[in-house]
């Protein structure tokens, strides 16, 4: 049976007015859900690298930098950044190894155009570039980069092992595929503090600043529904990936997981 915020959801998912709830993740197809993050991301650029510092308390930063120190270039000296968004990651490629060239990839123009901006403002246009395009159809040949990376991107993707494929496909024998992604925590009490932090404050703390804050209610369910580290782990093998290791940040609210594409296909 289909619910009545799908039929609604659907029959005009692109013509919402700013303000009016989103569906529940669990309550759309994938088409839907994939409409409906285009939407959130074109309307929240503005304020959208503000927030992510001022509501994660700066840890987004950490984050993203203990992942940069896990590459590892050792062939092509490229990375793929896929659902740059902003290019946070991608600048600090950039800053960490400067012998690196960096591609952003996102489906989200407003997204690459304000990532644009701040690639020039920093004086890295010569070594990064920002490419509009879709997570499951990456288009690169095969084994074009040392290392393919998404930072907080892949939750906003129905089929996780099909992006995951992709990304190991354009990486080189022996490359890194790296999921860095914030997750619901094991431990119950906490678990439990943050999902009211998540579901309440995080919305109105957002609502202050943010001309969509109904765009925080979809991030708070977005991770509460998104898998456990253990089931990405074995995602990523299912992808095809080996030696899948996983780093719990922050009290576990963030996973870095890192898969190497195996020297010899598996059959």
């Amino acid at each position: 049976m289909i619910s009545t915020a799908r039929l609604g959801y659907a029959r005009n998912i692109m013509e919402k007015p700013i303000g009016k709830k989103y569906p529940r993740v669990t309550e759309v197809t994938d088409t839907e859900r994939i409409e409906m993050v285009k939407e959130i991301f074109a309307t929240i650029t503005g304020k959208y690298d503000f927030l992510n510092h001022f509501l994660s308390l700066r840890r987004d930063i950490v984050w993203r930098s203990f992942s940069v120190e896990k590459m590892r270039f050792f062939n092509t000296y490229r990375m793929l950044d896929v659902a740059t968004g902003t290019a946070d990651l991608a600048v600090g490629v950039a800053r960490r190894y400067s012998r690196t060239r960096i591609t952003g990839l996102d489906f989200v123009q407003e997204m690459i155009n304000l990532g644009r901006v701040k690639i020039r403002m920093k004086h890295l246009s010569n070594r990064i570039q920002m490419l509009r395009g879709d997570a499951l159809y990456l288009p690169f040949s095969d084994g074009c980069f040392d290392v393919a990376a998404i930072a907080f991107g892949i939750r906003n993707i129905p089929n996780k092992v099909g992006a995951i494929k992709e990304m190991a496909r354009v990486v080189v024998p022996g490359g890194q595929v790296m999921v860095l992604e914030m997750t619901s925590p094991r431990n119950g009490s906490f678990r439990k503090l943050y999902d009211v932090y998540l579901n309440r404050i995080l919305p109105c703390l957002a609502g202050a600043f943010s001309s969509n804050p109904e765009a925080y209610h979809y991030l708070g369910d977005s991770i509460m529904n998104f898998p456990t580290p253990d089931a990405l782990a074995t995602l990523m093998e299912k992808a095809g990936l080996t030696q899948v290791e996983k780093y719990s940040l922050t009290l576990g609210i963030t996973h870095l997981h890192l898969g190497v594409k195996p020297e010899v296909p598996q059959l």
